[in-house]
């Protein structure tokens, strides 16, 4: 399955791109499944994952809990938490 990866703010340094475009292994159903398996990547993904308290995530531009489902051909995208003012 193919999707879309793009990281915000730190996590683009931590990881070292803005975005990529990965074929994920099979058995990666939900946000919190694909998090896992990046910071199981290791170096950069490992840091930029390490806390889940500290990321936010959204799949198709919107914003969801990490229980939520990915599919093949989403855009997923994580950032830290963001307030508004």
């Amino acid at each position: 399955m193919s999707v879309q990866l793009l990281y915000f703010a730190w996590l683009r340094q931590e990881v070292g791109t803005a975005s990529e475009a990965i074929e994920l292994p099979a058995g990666i159903a939900t946000v919190a499944a694909l998090m896992a398996w990046l910071r199981g990547r290791g170096g950069g993904y490992a840091a930029a994952f390490a806390e889940d308290a500290v990321l936010r995530a959204a799949v198709n531009k919107k914003v969801v809990d990490y229980d939520h489902p990915v599919a093949a051909g989403d855009e997923i995208a994580f950032f830290p938490p963001f307030t508004g003012g």
